[in-house]
């Protein structure tokens, strides 16, 4: 595998534990101040099959022996604007942002512009076009076809659930 597949590889590796390292502090503290998760299985269901989708790419990226084309420079820029768009998400959700559905006692809904022009723009912005540029890159076409499908199916279903915790919360939402 080319050296630049590896440095990608690892780098997304250590973005994406650094990003749930976040995660767990803020949910940590939003539990122990009286915070309610909500839809954990989907969460849970959601967490492992973005996990195994990275490493069927991988794998897949390794089998497939991947070159570096275009593919992969154009891979590795929608995987580096989805992660721009984490921080920004990250950023503008500040200590309510985790990877779960949980709705803190002193939540306040977010109004910004993207917020209101994209519903979900964690989602949308983020983790979408994350997973196809992560596939693109190793040029796991296999991983895209079949894996992203398949990780949409529970990410509507996640929406969904969240969509009805908001309203439940927040009137104005």
């Amino acid at each position: 595998m080319p050296t630049l597949l590896v440095g990608f590889i690892t780098f997304a590796v250590v973005i994406r534990f650094a990003a749930l390292f976040v995660s767990i502090r803020n949910e940590k503290r939003m539990k122990a101040n009286g915070a309610v998760e909500y839809c954990a299985g989907t969460s849970t269901l959601l967490a492992l099959t973005h996990i195994v989708f990275y490493l069927v790419a991988i794998a897949e990226g390794i089998w497939r022996d991947a070159p570096v084309s275009t593919v992969t420079y154009f891979g590795i820029a929608l995987y580096a604007f989805a992660m721009l768009a984490l921080v920004w998400v990250i950023s503008v959700l500040g200590r309510f942002w985790t990877v779960k559905v949980i709705v803190a006692p002193d939540h306040q809904l977010v109004k910004n512009r993207l917020f209101n022009a994209i519903r979900h723009p964690n989602y949308f912005v983020n983790i979408i076009p994350e997973l196809i540029g992560f596939a693109l890159a190793l040029q796991a076409w296999g991983t895209l076809i079949v894996g992203l499908p398949v990780y949409l199916v529970i990410l509507f279903l996640r929406i969904r659930q969240e969509e009805g915790a908001m309203r439940e919360h927040f009137p104005a939402y």
